[in-house]
């Protein structure tokens, strides 16, 4: 009987200036099985997806955020230029207007839980792309 290697754990980018709300949304996002980078400002996240898109699956970001990217902004880039990252944006001051954000991408306002995270985060993955503790979830 052969048993196959467990695959990694996929990654999730982590995107907002405040240290503690990006730490909480990490650990969120770990407990749910992921790997997570992690960036204070849409400069930084899209220097670190040019370098590791290939193994993120799930960005996660603040929408105001100091540099040249609001989150807005840093999903739209997302969405075109790396198609296969699911996105979650999460603001407890801006409301996303039409046009705001890309097909497919989620709003969710702060104070967020981590069942509400887990919750879209297993809606929008596909179950190929979602860690062990999302798989299966009647969410």
């Amino acid at each position: 009987m052969s048993t196959q290697p467990e695959a990694p754990a996929p990654y999730a980018l982590v995107v907002d200036d405040d240290g503690l709300i990006r730490m909480d949304a990490a650990d969120i996002l770990a407990d749910a099985g992921f790997r997570t980078f992690e960036a204070d400002d849409g400069d930084k996240a899209i220097a670190l997806l040019e370098r590791e898109q290939a193994c993120i699956v799930l960005l996660f970001s603040d929408v105001q955020m100091p540099g040249t990217r609001n989150g807005f902004a840093l999903a739209r880039e997302t969405a075109a230029r790396w198609p296969h990252i699911s996105i979650v944006i999460a603001s407890g001051n801006v409301a996303p207007e039409p046009g705001d954000m890309p097909e497919g991408a989620r709003f969710i306002g702060k104070p967020f839980s981590a069942a509400m995270v887990h919750q879209h985060v297993a809606e929008i993955l596909p179950d190929g792309r979602k860690p062990d503790p999302l798989k299966d979830r009647n969410c």
